[in-house]
């Protein structure tokens, strides 16, 4: 329970800060790193802007629950027809779906190769990842059609076999 509880708040950290990272560690590390910094130390509050943003876009959750269930019927047909055409999605649990490709440079050329199919997906290489697990990182959305989806998995099944990921 409570490694879920401090993953939940890495997750709703991520998805609300408006900048910044995360630090995983000790105590004494998080003590260090709350006193030292001086980008935290003498950094101001978010803008009001950003505040109301970010509120809104929670109200938007709470009152409109369509939205988050279309993000989960997207991330998992997705996911599921890269996998039925034989991509390798990693252990991703998330709406984050990569498509490990190995070597950074089979990731580079398939990015490549997907943008000339009109496909804007980032390759995600050493030293981000090791060496071995390069990727492209794929993430799905609510306001995505099927149809949108049905294009890219073409491209996908398109390029896969050209770059020899499947």
């Amino acid at each position: 329970h409570r490694d879920l509880h401090k993953e939940y708040r890495r997750q709703r950290q991520m998805c609300i800060r408006d900048r910044g990272g995360i630090l995983a560690g000790t105590e004494m590390t998080r003590t260090h790193a709350l006193n030292h910094p001086r980008s935290w130390l003498l950094s101001g509050s978010q803008p009001p802007g950003v505040a109301a943003a970010q509120k809104a876009a929670i109200e938007v959750l709470m009152n409109e629950p369509e939205h988050h269930a279309r993000l989960w019927e997207n991330t998992n047909y997705f996911r599921k027809e890269l996998q039925s055409m034989g991509f390798d999605t990693g252990d991703s649990e998330t709406p984050i779906i990569p498509v490990m490709c190995g070597e950074s440079s089979t990731a580079k050329a398939m990015t490549q190769a997907l943008g000339e199919e009109g496909v804007m997906a980032g390759a995600i290489v050493f030293p981000m990842v090791a060496r071995d697990k390069a990727r492209i990182r794929t993430q799905m959305s609510a306001g995505l059609s099927r149809q949108d989806l049905d294009d890219v998995l073409a491209c996908f099944e398109k390029v896969g076999p050209q770059i020899g990921v499947i």
